[in-house]
């Protein structure tokens, strides 16, 4: 039977017998094995020294932040809504009991806030949260602006977020193995074509490619020309020294200065103008 807790009272105090449980914001500790895994839990992968070390805390101190259930179908049965962590470490700790806080939610309630936890601890990978908002947009028919607003984010950061689900396996696996980042794969997302992405993939691996590199990439295997870095605009103190320079020789005249010095180019136009600056800087 649960057992009583200084901030809630046990389930035997709760529910008559034969009822379903009715109880919300209140916070008890039941046997972990009345708790089921959120069905809708948009996390599918969990780093294993993490949840290592997540189970030492609670071997040593017990679950000290409660797990937000919902009632099952089936009585005695809770459906997890936040807290997947803390309950396969609780179970690897070989906790007997789990403190839970009974949220009464729907479906799609059970949906968005497991995405909110996940995502307010940053521990959704983007192609989990991506799949995430997929569920919301089509099994609950919301639009991203609405997705946006219920998850705490930007429609464009939920819309980008989504295009990542465009992606050919081959390109989401290697943003799920890391060996790429999701800058690399919202690059690749500018080719049209699922092969043209994965002949991309390749290049960017074999060459390691960083992220401007790969946009770089895109960019010409779109046909489109490189991108020049805009020349820097000189300070004022070079640019009146230059202009000193050009009315004393009487040409153009660069400078372009380095971590240690720099260079002086002087311009000429002509053999002629080359004879006379050649003169005029060689007179003694």
């Amino acid at each position: 039977m649960p057992q009583k807790t200084g901030l809630g009272r046990g389930l035997g105090a709760l529910i008559p017998s034969g009822e379903k449980v009715q109880v919300e914001n209140s916070v008890m500790l039941i046997p972990v094995e009345m708790v089921l895994p959120n069905p809708r839990q948009p996390r599918r992968t969990m780093q294993t020294e993490e949840l290592e070390e997540l189970t030492t805390s609670i071997r040593e101190n017990g679950v000290l932040q409660p797990l937000i259930v919902t009632v099952g179908e089936t009585d005695g049965q809770f459906i997890l809504i936040a807290g997947e962590r803390r309950l396969q470490a609780a179970r690897l700790a070989g906790l007997a009991t789990v403190p839970v806080l009974v949220h009464q939610a729907t479906d799609q309630q059970r949906l968005e806030l497991a995405i909110i936890e996940n995502v307010q601890r940053s521990d959704l990978s983007s192609l989990e949260e991506a799949e995430a908002y997929r569920q919301l947009a089509e099994d609950f028919d919301l639009s991203h602006e609405e997705i946006a607003g219920r998850v705490g984010k930007s429609r464009v950061a939920v819309t980008n977020t989504l295009r990542l689900l465009r992606l050919p396996d081959s390109v989401k696996n290697a943003l799920i193995e890391s060996r790429i980042s999701e800058g690399h794969a919202r690059a690749l997302l500018a080719l049209q074509t699922g092969e043209a992405q994965t002949a991309a993939l390749r290049t960017v691996l074999a060459q390691e490619l960083n992220v401007r590199q790969t946009e770089e990439l895109v960019r010409k295997l779109c046909g489109e020309k490189p991108r020049h870095k805009p020349k820097p605009v000189p300070s004022p103190d070079l640019a009146e020294l230059e202009e000193r320079l050009r009315s004393s020789l009487g040409t153009k005249v660069s400078l372009h200065p380095g971590r240690k010095g720099g260079t002086l180019t002087i311009h000429y136009y002509s053999e002629e103008e080359l004879n006379a600056l050649l003169e005029r800087l060689l007179n003694d």
